[in-house]
């Protein structure tokens, strides 16, 4: 009996072991067959170019999307080939990371920049190729490829820029116009003024551009400014810009900060931003510089995308009122006599009656309506081609973004919104985001004689 008992509890131990075994050889099967269809995995890698490219010669650059969700990028290669010639303008591989999961970068959005005139091809038709492998071990490990042929022409000669007009001198803090004319469909077209670039825009007539530009209420001397013009080939044109710059004096100014003004404004503000931490002096410093700094940011941002048409005409209108801060102040904030922070007056302060009606200075579209930290609630118009007007501290607003407004047309009241101490108006005039003085654009004056001459002599 004890014997049977033994050989019957030997059974099962067999029977379990057996039984363990063939879950470890069936897992390890899984696990191969896994890794099989992982390492011989049959899908292409995705590309997707994000501009049409009908002609090289000089520098273009190509944005491309590349994805493989499963054995990863291995490499990206663009070759040019013009007959029996063939000239590697790109490849870049990339190490293998692993083995049983995704071996490489599963996604990548890059811009290439390709230089096809160092490759030697002749001017003429040729044909550019992007070809993308990924990991697998299928065709012979080289693994899946994506490629597509793209024809082209080979163009390697720059385009020609003719000066129309360019205004003759700038000061810091100025608007500039410069007229010119293109002798093919450009690609990248405005004036550079040392590193700074601002696109031009067309106006009406074939091959004709204008470009506004400006220099900050800071700007020292200019080393290079031109006009510049790229063909769609990538070919660059450059025509030197005879505007002569003047300095212009500095203007100072001093603000008392009192304590019943911080204890007005600070809790407006912490409404707002209510990481701000400390005394009633340090939450103002807090709001003074990095809420300014944040502030510049949204209406850099706002500023970036302009209408192509000249929405505006004429002058810009002036609100009526008197005067109590220019552009480009250099303020000092005195706190209990102690200077405690300096900033720079970016507009022209107007005052008149309390909750004063405010007009559009000049017809164009509403980009922002909302409240602006130091500027209080604020509005900004596009006017077209990288112009725009600001109005801050307002009590209240009265339109939207996305209006079309015309020019003295009501879009709120002045108010003490922000960083100030009684009811005004804040005005400023920006050019492709950079803050300049108003009162050019108020000058009937200064448009006849910078660009509506020049656009007539079209």
């Amino acid at each position: 009996m004890a014997e049977h008992i033994r050989l019957r509890g030997s059974s099962r131990r067999g029977g379990f072991l057996k039984n363990l075994l063939l879950t470890l050889v069936a897992a390890a099967g899984l696990a191969l067959v896994a890794a099989v269809v992982l390492l011989f995995e049959f899908e292409n890698p995705t590309l997707v170019l994000e501009k049409e490219i009908k002609y090289l010669g000089g520098t273009v650059e190509l944005p491309l999307k590349v994805t493989d969700r499963k054995s990863g990028i291995r490499s990206i290669v663009i070759t040019l080939k013009q007959g029996d010639k063939s000239a590697l303008l790109l490849e870049r591989t990339f190490p293998r990371q692993a083995w049983f999961k995704p071996a490489g970068p599963a996604a990548l959005n890059e811009k290439v920049v390709i230089d096809a005139q160092k490759a030697g091809i002749k001017e003429g038709s040729a044909e550019l190729t992007v070809s993308v492998r990924d990991f697998s071990l299928t065709g012979f490990f080289k693994g899946n490829e994506t490629l597509q042929r793209i024809p082209v022409t080979m163009d390697t000669k720059p385009p020609k820029v003719t000066m129309l007009y360019a205004q003759r001198t700038i000061h810091p803090g100025g608007s500039g116009v410069a007229l010119y004319t293109i002798s093919e469909p450009p690609g990248k077209h405005g004036v550079m003024i040392d590193t700074a670039f601002f696109p031009g825009f067309p106006v009406g007539k074939k091959d004709a551009y204008i470009c506004y530009f400006a220099l900050p209420w800071d700007a020292k001397q200019p080393e290079k400014m031109r006009v510049v013009g790229n063909d769609e080939a990538g070919n660059e044109a450059i025509l030197p810009l005879a505007t002569a710059f003047k300095k212009d004096p500095i203007k100072r100014d001093s603000i008392n900060i009192s304590e019943q003004f911080l204890q007005q404004k600070i809790p407006e503000f912490e409404r707002y931003y209510p990481e701000m931490k400390g005394t009633l002096v340090e939450k103002y410093l807090y709001v003074n510089n990095q809420v300014r700094q944040n502030n510049a940011q949204t209406i850099a941002r706002v500023c970036a995308t302009t209408d192509a048409q000249q929405l505006w005409t004429d002058r810009f209108l002036r609100m009526p009122g008197s005067g109590r801060a220019g552009f480009a102040d250099q303020r000092t904030y005195l706190y209990n006599g102690v200077a405690i922070d300096s900033q720079t007056h970016l507009g022209v302060d107007i005052a008149s009656l309390e909750r004063a009606e405010i007009r559009a200075a000049n017809r164009g579209k509403v980009v922002l309506a909302e409240y602006l930290g130091i500027y209080g609630n604020a509005i900004i118009i596009d006017h077209g081609q990288g112009i725009a007007s600001l109005y801050s501290h307002l009590s209240s607003i009265d339109t939207t973004v996305g209006t079309l407004v015309e020019k003295d047309q009501p879009i709120g009241r002045s108010g003490a919104t922000g960083m100030a101490g009684g009811d005004h108006l804040h005005f400023a005039m920006l050019v492709h985001s950079i803050f300049v003085a108003p009162i050019e654009w108020w000058d009937q004056h200064w448009i006849d004689v910078n660009i509506k001459s020049a656009l007539n002599a079209l």
